[in-house]
């Protein structure tokens, strides 16, 4: 069986997580419930980053101790993962002990390989960010940007990794694409950033009188681990690198490469695409042994009309420091967990920005689910209760109209897989609706409700009932990585739970054979029917 090794860039969880958190969880979600369908063994990595300066910061500013703090707001993360339905199979969190063991092996190899040197310096910090800055972060008004936030001048000894020596050989392999980068735009970004690194070592470690929740350098006991060093090893320390045999992780061999990493693009450069490469590098990875980076926009949202200044643009990122985030939690209570899930993966496509808008949510799930594929269903399942006692029935019976249904259901299959394999759920859950529509086309040109008037037409009737009821056993089956939920309703209503969990392989036309007795109608999409008391 094929492996596919799904991660997430793990949450910092210095405060609750918002909708950008929800939608890449989700993202990850469908795609590692979508490589099952494909048969794929799947193994789907996220966490949290649980040290920097910022935790410890929040930590003083309330008077609370630092892991107490961490522990705490790791349990918001979690939470909210249940409830949107998000299942990984592997949990990282950067305090767990076999996490640090892993990150001091891997240091104190670099260490002893002459990769790692200490040296003082004087330059910019920035605070959000965690990092020292240079002269070529600076912009065009020779400034540091508000992207950095708070940025002091510190004069510090530090440890620092060769980062440098790896730049010629990071170029040549995104220039190959033999270290992925999607969508292929986001290339030229990192090549450009590159650039800027040539000449540049990365400072790996913060000095205990400034810093001390981290994990401690195995050779300098006075220095704790940069931030960025320590998360990025989470995806393989959970992955079983260095595990020497244990079975409380995976098989490291069987599972690396990550098929794709689900990153942000803010933390596509430097993190993702320059330090975390070039540190695999040092560690002895080979090319065939890099990562696939898919990375996505943010979530930027509307401001208010009274907020806008004259000649500004009336939508910003969605962020905690602007104090603008949209809690998921707080949304799946108020119009479902199935609106959420397919609001964020159906609006944003993979890559570029969405302005998040609730009434574009309850767009969405009023017309393509509670109108498109709910009244399908709802009509379907009805009119094979009452005109066919329920059971699908033998009928030799067939038109152009009910080949051009099978045909539909044929192309929007394809559809569908090759867009959820470019990652493209969006496109994916387009190719879905595409088929209910036709669906939905075929009951008013044969409307069983009248045709039934005719004994003649009784055969025709019972085709009808048969290929509306075998396509949504198919279309349930296609939902289910986007709404695993829903798809188990649709299912069991068409008593063919022997469908969850099927494979691609199995969706052949006759899912549902002569003599298939279905089961009662009840809305699985409930109308969202009071719009104004949205969140």
């Amino acid at each position: 069986m094929p492996k596919f090794f799904i991660t997430t860039a793990i949450d910092y969880p210095n405060g609750a997580p918002h909708i950008g958190h929800a939608y890449e969880k989700v993202l990850a979600d469908v795609i590692a419930r979508y490589r099952r369908l494909r048969g794929d063994e799947v193994f789907f990595l996220t966490g949290v980053d649980q040290h920097g300066q910022k935790m410890q910061q929040t930590a003083d500013q309330e008077g609370v101790n630092v892991a107490t703090l961490a522990k705490r707001n790791t349990k918001k993360f979690i939470n909210l993962w249940k409830t949107l339905g998000v299942e990984y199979d592997g949990w990282a969190e950067t305090t767990d002990d076999r996490h640090k063991l892993c990150v001091q092996r891997i240091l104190s190899t670099l260490h002893d390989q002459g990769q790692l040197y200490k040296k003082a310096y004087r330059g910019f910090y920035s605070v959000r960010q965690e990092q020292y800055l240079t002269e070529k972060d600076r912009n065009e008004k020779g400034e540091f940007g508000t992207e950095w936030g708070e940025v002091v001048e510190l004069e510090e000894e530090n440890w620092y990794f060769k980062l440098s020596e790896h730049a010629a050989w990071l170029k040549e392999a995104v220039t190959s694409g033999k270290f992925g980068i999607l969508p292929e735009f986001r290339r030229t970004e990192v090549l450009n950033a590159i650039e800027r690194a040539e000449d540049t070592d990365l400072c790996i470690s913060r000095p205990k009188e400034r810093l001390h929740w981290g994990i401690e350098l195995p050779f300098d006991s006075n220095f704790v681990t940069y931030v960025w060093f320590d998360a990025l090893i989470n995806y393989i320390s959970f992955a079983g690198y260095g595990d020497e045999g244990g079975d409380s992780l995976p098989d490291f061999a069987a599972l690396w490469p990550a098929n794709v990493q689900i990153i942000g693009k803010d933390i596509l450069v430097p993190a993702h695409a320059i330090y975390w490469p070039c540190m695999l590098h040092a560690m002895g990875f080979s090319e065939d042994q890099m990562p696939t980076l898919l990375v996505h926009g943010w979530w930027n949202i509307k401001k208010k009309k009274e907020e806008l200044g004259e000649g500004e643009e009336d939508q910003e990122k969605m962020s905690k420091s602007l104090n603008n985030v949209v809690d998921p939690a707080e949304l799946a209570e108020h119009f479902s967990v199935d609106a959420v899930r397919y609001y964020v993966v159906r609006d944003i496509i993979t890559g570029k920005d969405s302005t998040f808008d609730v009434q574009r949510l309850i767009s969405l799930f009023n017309s393509e689910l509670a109108n498109d594929l709910g009244n399908l269903l709802n009509r379907s399942l009805n009119m094979t209760k009452r005109f066919i006692g329920g059971e699908l029935r033998e009928s030799s019976y067939t038109d152009d109209d009910c080949e051009a249904v099978r045909s539909s259901l044929q192309q929007s299959t394809a559809a569908y897989l090759a867009a959820m394999d470019l990652y493209d759920v969006p496109g994916a859950l387009k190719a879905i609706n595409g088929h209910v529509v036709h669906c939905n086309q075929f009951i008013e040109r044969n409307p069983p409700f009248e045709l039934r008037k005719d004994e003649s037409q009784s055969d025709r009737v019972a085709t009808i009932l048969h290929h509306l009821c075998e396509s949504c056993a198919h279309l349930g089956v296609l939902l289910s990585p986007a709404l695993p939920a829903a798809s188990a309703k649709i299912l069991g209503q068409l008593r063919a739970v022997e469908l969850i969990p099927a494979k691609i392989d199995d969706l052949a036309w006759g899912l549902l054979p002569v003599g298939h007795e279905i089961g009662k109608q009840k809305p699985v999409f409930p109308r969202i029917v009071n719009p104004d008391s949205a969140p």
